[in-house]
């Protein structure tokens, strides 16, 4: 079995620039954005024993620089914000449900007591028109 002859300066540029990508918090591949030797090739599309076995020293550069940066990524830090948003929306949301249950017990009362009431009504009325007919005239 004979190896396909690859371009490993093109695999080298190739993981450069998805180390620049990522750091600058504009991965194309990469759905979280993390700066770790993972995202690194997902964002590079190589493979991980390539990577490893060619290229160690561009994952350990990598994950050096993104040790010494000090901004998160875009994409985190968007996906924290996110995050806070979503929190403050999901108190308020709690809040506004605890005061509709409040309204909501607060009808089911009244609703009880008015039945209650309708029909004490109904029977006091019952009573009172205990009257007789008499025959009306026929035509």
């Amino acid at each position: 079995m004979t190896r396909r002859n690859r371009d490993r300066d093109a695999e080298r540029e190739a993981i450069r620039a998805a180390a620049t990508r990522l750091l600058a918090g504009t991965p194309f591949r990469s759905t979280a954005g993390k700066l770790t030797g993972t995202e690194l090739i997902a964002e590079c599309g190589l493979r991980r024993d390539i990577v490893y076995a060619d290229h160690k020293d561009l994952v350990d550069e990598f994950k050096a620089r993104a040790k010494a940066q000090n901004f998160t990524p875009q994409v985190a830090q968007r996906m924290a914000d996110d995050n806070a948003a979503l929190r403050v929306a999901l108190a308020k949301a709690k809040d506004e449900l605890a005061a509709e249950r409040d309204r909501v017990r607060a009808l089911v009362c009244a609703t009880a007591e008015l039945s209650l009431e309708l029909d004490q009504a109904r029977e006091e009325l019952a009573a009172a028109q205990q009257v007789t007919r008499l025959p009306g005239a026929r035509g």
